[in-house]
């Protein structure tokens, strides 16, 4: 633990679990007061003791459910109201449908993916832009190596990632004239989808991983937090507007997404 983050107020979003859950206990180590927020109420509250004990820092958690507009703007102002400003946003919560095809996909799907990242992100970042404008900030989005690749099945997904990434690129633009910052990661790590296909499916760790430079996957708190940190620190001063893969290469030759029933789902009603 350094401190490079003493005295700053950090919201991790999505953050009581998968890649949240350890971006927000390494922003912790770093020193920072956390905000963990999530649709499950309860997993908020127990990392943000967790967090507390192990690295005595102040840490809140609540329910904050990113695809309805209150729930985020009540969000910012909880937190404000409880640490007294905002340094740091981690617009981590996504949302995933079922697996199907494109064509299979339905408008309600959509809609939800959207508004839990899409709207989630635009929502969160103008209700923290005025606390963050007096004295600047760091907001760090979330990209994907899906919306890269066009990965099969995830046609909403790979929209909304590509919507993510447009906005962060305009709020770079337009608000660095108020030293608010803006990037966007796009990690691969054990989140808890890849994690529950590793605990679920015999090799799967091995066949995910086996075309990936470094040839494992990314730790959420050692391997993807640190990259969050650099981000948010002084460090990073003099970037904004950056994409930054933090996958082991993963991007590289990127991977196979067709699916090996695909006969079987075309044939789906």
């Amino acid at each position: 633990m350094t401190g490079m983050l003493k005295g700053k107020v950090a919201i991790v979003t999505g953050g009581a679990k998968g890649l949240g859950h350890g971006i927000s206990r390494r922003l912790a180590r770093e020193g920072a007061k956390i905000v963990v927020t999530g649709r499950d109420g309860p997993a908020t509250e127990k990392v943000a003791s967790e967090i507390r004990k192990d690295f005595d820092v102040d840490a809140i958690g609540f329910a904050t459910d990113m695809g309805v507009k209150d729930e985020v703007f009540e969000m910012i102002e909880r937190s404000v109201a409880e640490f007294g400003q905002l340094d740091i946003l981690v617009n981590n919560a996504s949302q995933l449908s079922p697996n199907i095809l494109l064509e299979q996909k339905t408008d309600e799907m959509l809609k939800r993916t959207l508004e839990i990242g899409t709207w989630g992100n635009w929502w969160a970042m103008r209700a923290a832009f005025p606390h963050m404008k007096e004295h600047g900030g760091s907001i760090v989005n979330f990209y994907s190596i899906d919306a890269q690749t066009g990965a099969w099945l995830h046609a909403d997904y790979n929209m909304n990632k590509m919507a993510i990434l447009g906005l962060t690129r305009s709020a770079a633009v337009e608000w660095g004239r108020f030293n608010i910052r803006v990037n966007a990661i796009a990690p691969t790590g054990m989140g808890q989808v890849f994690a529950q296909l590793v605990n679920d499916v015999p090799g799967f760790l091995d066949m995910a991983t086996a075309s990936n430079p470094l040839l494992r996957a990314g730790d959420p708190e050692n391997d993807i937090g640190p990259v969050v940190v650099f981000l948010a620190s002084e460090m990073s001063r003099f970037v904004t507007g950056e994409l930054i893969n933090v996958d082991g290469g993963q991007n590289l030759p990127g991977y196979v997404s067709v699916p090996h029933n695909l006969a079987e789902m075309e044939n789906q009603p």
